[in-house]
């Protein structure tokens, strides 16, 4: 029923619904169910190309398994703050996950940098987000050296000498220019190519236009990112001019 687990007769129908190329919204109208339950479930195993019910099935009893061994019997779960509901933001966080997972978001560092998202302190050691994840160490540390170079997580040190992991409240304007970066460096590599296979060739004009393209989805993006963050970083009686952090540079600006 909707609401409750997927059982494995609507999982079949899942798969069937994807080998015949339907949208995640019609598989769930037709399951009666919220679009994001199909879109997380089928994320989480494997994506649209490799979904198998069966091992979807298997998988999901395995991690309620592990769940139900992790917590001893009559023990609840940790109270969560602000009196939030312990199960929706379990749900919630997978959501978060997915949708950035579809945006092209490897899965592990997807997950990571929801369960950073969804802390009020923005800050988790490694070995928290390990017990959160129930994950490798391994994995959680190439999640994070993945987002640090994106300019999305950054590290610091607690009084302990703890190593933390931090995303700051300006998150969306670092993924935006981590971005704007890499599409400013496909403009410059589609202009090697106008180079290598000359600008008056059919392929090198095609390579022209990719670059023009880019070129200028690049330097709106990063105009945008610093306009909104202006915005709504100013204060009562500021200008946004006055409150826009300084020190950004468009990517286009470093070529």
């Amino acid at each position: 029923m909707p609401g409750g687990r997927l059982t494995q007769q609507e999982r079949q129908q899942i798969a069937l619904g994807l080998a015949d190329g339907l949208a995640y919204a019609e598989i769930a109208r037709r399951l009666d169910r919220p679009t994001s339950t199909v879109t997380r479930e089928v994320m989480r195993n494997g994506g649209p190309a490799a979904y198998r019910a069966d091992l979807a099935h298997r998988a999901t009893e395995h991690r309620a398994q592990r769940r139900r061994q992790a917590a001893p019997r009559g023990e609840r779960a940790p109270a969560q703050a602000h009196g939030r509901d312990a199960e929706a933001v379990r749900a919630y966080e997978e959501t978060f996950a997915t949708v950035m997972m579809q945006s092209g978001m490897p899965k592990m560092m997807a997950r990571v940098m929801a369960a950073l998202s969804l802390t009020d302190t923005g800050r988790l050691t490694a070995s928290e987000l390990v017990r959160r994840l129930d994950v490798s160490p391994a994995s959680v540390s190439k999640a994070i050296a993945f987002l640090e170079s994106q300019g999305m997580v950054r590290r610091e040190r607690d009084e302990r000498r703890r190593e933390r992991y931090v995303i700051d409240d300006d998150i969306m304007y670092q993924s935006m220019m981590a971005s704007a970066r890499a599409i400013a460096q496909i403009v410059q590599t589609a202009r090697q190519g106008v180079g290598v296979l000359g600008a008056d060739t059919p392929a090198g004009a095609r390579f022209e236009n990719i670059a023009r393209f880019l070129d200028f989805v690049s330097e709106s993006t990063a105009r945008a990112a610093e306009q909104a963050r202006a915005i709504l970083h100013t204060k009562p009686g500021q200008t946004p001019s006055e409150a826009a952090p300084g020190g950004a540079a468009e990517p286009g600006s470093e070529r």
